[in-house]
């Protein structure tokens, strides 16, 4: 090529990109214009790309974590990641500020991507509840709530399954199909005996069509279930803590690569499996603080979730080098 029609190919880059991004024509507009093909204005656009002729930049405001969040996704292979500025109290024991913060970002990311007829699920944790209470009244048709979990402790605490799965189908005008069962029985014949209950298998018929989950990410040394009163015996907790889990979903425990950890409490359940998440388009994991760091980095390596939000702390020590 002549240097003159090199010159001439350069200006012509320059034109389309000057029209195109500075102009704002539509690249039909451009082609229209200057009497060019449309596939010639997109390979001119892409050239002056890559020649540097077109430099693009993002600014971030401030108090965003974009290049953080573009670091997880692209270390643990996820579809989005969603950073809270919050920072943790200094006492460690009340994370309550920093769950709201997540929470806020959880309920502004499911406002953001909530769509017509999409069919949600929903577990249970204190960080989901305080999703529930930052999420206004969304304008939505067709959407279908489901409860993936039997009600875990209290039937009046606000981070009950159901109560929570109830809220979230109110606040988007949505039908919900419950699961109205304990999530832990007592024995194996038990549950085995509310599984074939019609309104219990009226949801689990359901799991298999969520197309998004929305789920906390636990931490075996702080799950309440692991109470002195509660259901659960320290046996089993003995027996998942030699077995390696470090976390859970829905009360499907699994260790720090995600591998799930099988225990008879397995077996006592009433609730979706970490295999029938995995059939979901999306899980959402929305957990953060120091103590579910090990637990959250667990279900990264795993590939339990798609979407991760959390906070910018916990973010910082996930995309740290081992």
């Amino acid at each position: 090529m002549s240097h003159s029609a090199k010159e001439t190919d350069l200006r012509l880059m320059s034109k389309v990109s000057a029209l195109y991004y500075l102009q704002g024509l539509k690249q039909r507009q451009i082609a229209d214009r200057l009497h060019l093909s449309r596939p010639k204005v997109s390979r001119l656009l892409q050239e002056a790309r890559d020649r540097g002729i077109v430099q693009i930049s993002v600014s971030p405001p401030s108090g965003s974590f974009i290049e953080l969040e573009s670091e997880l996704e692209r270390q643990y292979a996820l579809e989005e990641v969603v950073i809270t500025g919050a920072d943790v109290p200094p006492t460690r024991g009340d994370l309550s500020f920093l769950k709201q913060q997540i929470g806020a970002a959880a309920a502004q990311y499911l406002r953001r991507t909530v769509e017509d007829g999409d069919v949600l699920g929903i577990t249970w944790g204190t960080t989901l509840q305080a999703m529930m209470e930052a999420l206004p009244p969304v304008s939505t048709t067709g959407v279908h709530v489901v409860q993936t979990l039997g009600g875990v402790g209290p039937p009046e605490a606000e981070a009950h399954a159901a109560d929570l799965s109830r809220r979230l189908a109110q606040q988007l005008g949505g039908r919900l199909t419950g699961l109205p069962t304990p999530g832990i029985m007592d024995s194996v014949a038990a549950r085995d005996v509310l599984l074939a209950d019609r309104h219990a298998q009226a949801a689990l018929e359901l799991f298999p069509t969520i197309n998004t989950a929305y789920v906390g990410i636990g931490a075996l040394d702080t799950n309440p279930i692991f109470d002195e009163d509660a259901a659960v015996t320290g046996q089993i907790y003995d027996t998942l803590v030699d077995l390696g889990a470090v976390g859970d979903i829905a009360l499907r425990f699994f260790d720090a690569d995600g591998h799930a950890v099988r225990t008879p409490l397995d077996d006592r359940l009433i609730g979706i499996t970490l295999e029938q998440l995995s059939s979901a388009d999306r899980v959402v994991g929305v957990a953060g603080g120091p103590p579910k760091v090990e637990a959250i980095q667990g279900a990264l390596r795993g590939r339990l979730v798609d979407v991760l939000i959390t906070d910018h702390k916990t973010a910082r020590t996930l995309a740290a080098p081992p």
